[in-house]
């Protein structure tokens, strides 16, 4: 993910010479494609364990990512593109469903945090050899760099194979004949979750969503800085996350869920205005700030990536497991559809250096929301409880 995470638009824009309204809305319909198959994937972890799922799609994102690297024409990269969202989409259930099964209820939180680490310290070294490989001068440079994204995502298969003893069907509810009947009806029945998954769309539209949509193009379009310093820009994010993330698990141990992520909103908000502040300033000092909110936005990062997947599995039934995390995965689907319409909406009619400004309001909602969520959560489903840690 960090070979690419940074370089959606870049490398679609000015790269292989798209229009940016293309490249925004490509991004967006991508969102749709992983958005309306997530429903799909939870059902089938549900039915063949995550296993089976998590290997399936490493396979066919390698086989996109292929694709991608030469895509040269719009249909082309549009199928890629596609596929991309899809297969990459498939894994996000299956990878917290197994992550429940392999830790106790108690630890739960922890190893979801401890886990967000391990990746964004992959994504913060992805980002660096990127960073280092490729030239917007040079297309081949981005070919070369995808292609070497989808070895990695052959061997991370290969990983999680060595798992395979945990990662099977649920079958203890076969006999019961009212369990084997539910489905997504029941999960959307339950109110918790639903309200849970329309706070966290509109954070994720204020955090991660418009962050993939339009950060790095207003820092080489608006910013007028360089594309290389991106690499370096989210290498303080990935730093702190690595850096921070055990500290904060022990501070917000037995704290309440929604309000850390309310937290996470403010946090999130004043990374998007010091983006915008950063227009004033001379290049050295923008690269400066812009390294700083990167700081501010992964303090927000650390402490809602543990309780939002710890949260949603402390009110799933076993049985369901997989189409809770599936729900939950609806937020990052709608978030990157929804975002990059509001960013080229922005971008297209000239306002883009409003766009950071109503973004840091979007995140705030976003926590509004949190906060009016807690009502319905028990303090064991919020959180606010004494944990005993092994």
């Amino acid at each position: 993910m960090g070979l690419t995470l940074s370089l959606y638009v870049v490398y679609l824009h000015n790269v292989r010479g798209f229009s940016m309204g293309f490249a925004t809305l490509l991004l967006a319909a991508s969102a749709v494609a992983g958005l309306t198959t997530s429903p799909f994937w939870g059902s089938l972890t549900d039915r063949l364990g995550p296993l089976r799922v998590a290997l399936g799609a490493y396979v066919c994102s390698a086989g996109a990512l292929v694709a991608w690297a030469f895509a040269d024409t719009k249909p082309q990269a549009a199928i890629a593109a596609i596929l991309l969202a899809i297969f990459g989409n498939a894994t996000w259930g299956p990878s917290s469903t197994m992550m429940s099964r392999l830790v106790s209820e108690e630890q739960r939180q922890r190893a979801f945090g401890f886990n967000f680490m391990l990746v964004n310290l992959g994504i913060g070294f992805g980002g660096l050899v990127s960073a280092s490989m490729v030239d917007l001068h040079h297309p081949m440079s981005f070919t070369t760099l995808y292609l070497f994204n989808a070895g990695i995502a052959i061997g991370t298969g290969a990983l999680f194979l060595t798992l395979r003893r945990y990662g099977g069907p649920v079958t203890e509810h076969h006999d019961d004949p009212v369990k084997s009947a539910e489905g997504w009806r029941e999960v959307l029945h339950d109110h918790r979750l639903v309200q849970f998954v329309l706070a966290s769309l509109v954070l994720m539209i204020g955090g991660y969503g418009s962050q993939e949509a339009g950060f790095s193009l207003f820092v080489v379009n608006n910013l007028k800085l360089p594309v290389h310093v991106i690499g370096v820009i989210f290498f303080f994010n990935t730093s702190t996350i690595v850096l921070a993330q055990l500290w904060v698990l022990n501070k917000i141990e037995g704290r309440s869920r929604t309000r850390l992520m309310a937290i996470t909103s403010v946090l999130w908000c004043a990374f998007w205005l010091i983006l915008d502040v950063a227009i004033a300033l001379p290049p050295a000092l923008a690269v400066a700030s812009l390294c700083v909110a990167m700081v501010v936005f992964a303090i927000g990062e650390t402490m809602m990536s543990p309780v939002g997947p710890a949260l949603v599995n402390e009110i799933a039934p076993e049985h369901l497991r997989g189409r809770y995390n599936a729900a939950q995965g609806l937020t990052w689907g709608l978030a990157n559809t929804i975002a990059p319409v509001i960013a080229a909406f922005y971008f297209n009619n000239h306002l883009g250096n409003w766009w950071p400004f109503s973004t840091g309001m979007t995140a705030l909602a976003g926590g509004l929301l949190m906060l009016n969520l807690r009502r319905r959560l028990s303090d064991s489903e919020d959180g606010r409880k004494a944990t005993r840690v092994a």
